[in-house]
């Protein structure tokens, strides 16, 4: 049965406990400064008006920031102020927010410093209060969440996934090694505290077996209602569109007794505090400490088309954007047929400045196009791969269930058209189509789209039972793709060899994962878990009475 709360026990010598109380009982006596650091979402009025009770001097740092527009300048190069989709990723340290670094009071006093940024003032205990990024996304989106530095403004999503994200996510991941305690303040009245020891405990454990981060859905204007109906996900929203099965820089790991004392802790930490176990020493040595491959579902199953984008080439990734390498994309079709279809790659005869004609008179004037016209479209049959290098034009269409498993970077979505669709809000949606045309890929067409971008299978391996199938694999893409198909029963034997392994179910009930120390991870259909290069050998044993198909990634 499909979990939406996997979740795992905290190391024994952790410390876990929940509630204000609980965690204003674990500051230390005076005189000390304990630093409380985290992203602008997190409720910091409410943890402070909790931690007041308990006898200490407050230092707000949001009140000590440079201002305002000080700050932008800092951040968002002149480049990026007339591009109203993207900013190149901020580089800057949290020390950009200030002109001078605020001083904890001294004194024969408990003194509390919270706020983000609190860690780069001198303290004695470090607490991080983290809210997922799910969590401040929607919070922007609903007009009450704010961007770093800018504490008294609405927020921008724009300026949040693209100047707060990267700033925060670095200046985390450098506190990591040396944070005293997790609080999970999502609840913003019912904290989670996760001791600091205790958490790297859990984590290098964690990072030596399979792991499933926690998942979610979102609602947008295509989505579809497959896992509405199927997993449970959203019963009360519009629909269920975008699943985040693994996407690194937004996925979380449930540590906890349940539902009730449980803290969610970012996988991108697994990654910092253990690389070359999570990753494996190659891997690592190629892309630092991120996790280059996500999984995530597109539901379109009662929905509409996806918009007909592309993404960036690698030079343009590089340079305009600046993420170390670029976002290649495969379609592994769970649910579909002949009647669905996915769009992919130019046609033969595409005419490129009439392409651009027309999507620009959609754009400004509301004139309505068919992408067919220049776009080649498949039949989306169940089982079937179609590879999507940067630059390659594409798009789901209605009635299908994606599997996405693609390079990490996911933000740079180079929409050409959106079927005159209008956003959440009402209005038009954003057409970021001159970054799409900058990046087109116009070489591959018809035949080639068709050799090179829809494979078929090849055998790897086989023995009574199990084979391995070879689905996709380009020279361009650093990634490949591949799947077992096991009988009822039968157990197939593989081994990480210094390289991570992603794994999903796509038919069947489901498998167990045995690794050779001794782990045993349950694994049901239309769930994505992480086999750890630290992992080695294991075995995937088929559960149920029914044949079992369980797709495979691994950078090449």
């Amino acid at each position: 049965m499909y979990r939406l709360d996997p979740r795992y026990p905290p190391a024994p010598q952790a410390h876990l406990t929940t509630g204000w109380r609980a965690v204003a009982d674990r500051l230390p006596a005076a005189p000390a400064t304990v630093a409380v650091d985290g992203p602008p979402t997190a409720p910091w009025d409410t943890l402070a008006g909790a931690l007041s009770a308990a006898d200490v001097r407050l230092v707000d740092v949001r009140t000590r920031y440079a201002a305002a527009g000080d700050i932008r300048g800092r951040t968002v190069g002149p480049r990026d102020t007339g591009d109203p989709y993207y900013c190149r990723l901020a580089q800057n340290p949290l020390d950009d927010l200030f002109d001078t670094l605020p001083r904890a009071p001294h004194g024969a006093v408990l003194t509390v410093v919270y706020g983000p940024g609190a860690a780069l003032v001198e303290h004695d205990v470090l607490w991080y209060a983290d809210v997922p990024k799910r969590r401040a996304e929607a919070a922007v989106a609903e007009g009450w969440g704010t961007n770093l530095g800018l504490p008294g403004e609405k927020g921008d999503l724009r300026r949040l996934f693209y100047v707060d994200w990267p700033m925060l996510d670095r200046h985390r991941d450098t506190l990591a090694p040396r944070i005293d305690a997790w609080l999970d303040v999502q609840d913003a009245d019912r904290p989670v505290f996760l001791d600091g020891a205790g958490l790297r405990a859990t984590l290098a454990r964690l990072s030596h077996g399979p792991v499933r981060t926690r998942p979610y859905f979102n609602s947008t204007p295509w989505g579809g209602h497959w896992a509405q109906r199927e997993l449970g996900f959203n019963p009360g929203a519009r629909n269920s569109a975008l699943g985040y099965e693994l996407i690194a820089p937004e996925a979380g790991v449930l540590i906890g007794h349940g539902p009730e004392a449980q803290a969610e802790v970012p996988f991108q930490l697994l990654c910092v505090l253990h690389p070359e176990a999570v990753l494996g020493r190659e891997v690592h040595a190629r892309f630092g400490t991120s996790f280059p491959i996500r999984f995530d579902y597109l539901d379109t199953v009662g929905g509409g088309n996806l918009s007909i984008h592309c993404h960036p080439k690698e030079p343009y990734m590089r340079e305009r954007f600046g993420w170390t390498y670029t976002q290649h994309e495969t379609y592994y079709m769970t649910l579909g047929d002949e009647t669905t279809r996915v769009f992919l790659g130019l046609r033969e005869d595409a005419d490129v400045g009439l392409f651009r004609k027309q999507v620009q008179e959609a754009a400004a004037d509301g004139v309505r196009m068919d992408p067919a016209d220049h776009v080649m479209t498949f039949p989306a049959e169940q089982g079937r791969l179609f590879m999507i290098p940067a630059g390659t034009p594409h798009a789901s269409g209605a009635g299908n269930l994606v599997l996405e498993i693609s390079a990490t970077p996911y933000l740079y979505s180079l929409r050409f058209y959106d079927w005159l669709r209008p956003g959440s809000d009402g209005n038009p949606r954003p057409l970021p189509y001159g970054h799409g045309f900058a990046n087109l890929e116009t070489e591959r067409r018809g035949e080639r789209v068709e050799r090179d971008l829809v494979q078929e299978p090849r055998t790897l391996r086989a023995a009574p039972g199990w084979r391995e199938e070879l689905l996709g694999a380009l020279e361009e893409m650093f990634y490949e793709v591949r799947r077992f198909s096991l009988e009822a029963g039968a157990a197939a034997d593989d081994d990480t060899r210094g390289r991570f392994h992603v794994l999903n179910v796509v038919e069947g009930d489901g498998v167990t994962i045995e690794t050779a120390a001794g782990d045993r991870h349950a694994l049901s259909f239309a769930e994505t878990l992480t086999v750890p290069a630290a992992v080695g050998a294991y075995v995937l044993r088929a559960a149920g009475d029914r044949p079992v198909r369980v797709v495979k990634a691994l950078v090449r």
